[in-house]
Formats: structure tokens, C-alpha cells, sequence
């Protein structure tokens, strides 16, 4: 199944900061790891976030981290960050603990 993708305007904006090669690189990433299998894990490059219901999943990017949700044929990038500001980023913007929990 081939899935849409669909940036937030933070996403573009965040997108739109990064130098071009790293841009083109997180650009292919998006397109080969997220249009046909967002939600499969892997070790190294996609994890699903425990304790959070948004965001739902990261994608590694070499020094880049992408924030993303995914429903039944959409996939929702919300953020597009660099690898130091990620704590940073979940405790201001994103991070959304489950109702029943908080973060772990």
C-alpha cells in the first residue's frame, strides 16, 4: 500500500532550515522509508516512541530526526529536527503523553 505524505507547516518550514545535501537526503529517506512501510521498526532507523501518542514515530536521518504520525493512508510528518535539539523539541512543541501515562 502506498501511503501520502503529508508535511505540517512546521515540517516544511524545519524542512526548508537543513542544508541541500542534507535536505535531499532527508527527502529520499522520506520517500523510501515512509510511502510504502512508515510503521515498520527497525534497530537503527524507524522507532515507534513509547509513552507518547504524538509523535508516533522517528525516523533517523543521519544527524536529522523525523517526527511522524501515521493513520490509514496518510503519513503526518510534524517536525524535522536536528539531532541536539530533539529533547528540546518533545518537551516544547511535541510529545503528547498517552491519556493514561506519562512520559517514560
Amino acid at each position: 500500500m502506498k501511503y501520502e505524505i503529508v508535511l505540517s507547516p512546521e515540517a516544511v518550514e524545519d524542512f526548508r532550515d537543513l542544508k541541500a545535501n542534507i535536505r535531499a537526503s532527508v527527502r529520499d529517506a522520506i520517500e523510501s522509508h515512509l510511502r510504502h512501510e512508515p510503521t515498520k521498526t527497525s534497530k537503527s532507523r524507524i522507532k515507534r516512541l513509547r509513552g507518547l501518542s504524538r509523535p508516533q514515530f522517528r525516523l533517523r536521518v543521519e544527524d536529522v530526526r523525523v517526527f511522524y504520525d501515521v493513520t490509514e493512508k496518510t503519513v503526518e510528518v510534524l517536525a524535522v529536527v536536528p539531532k541536539h535539539e530533539v529533547e528540546q523539541w518533545l518537551e516544547k512543541k511535541g510529545g503528547e503523553p498517552h491519556e493514561d501515562r506519562g512520559l517514560e
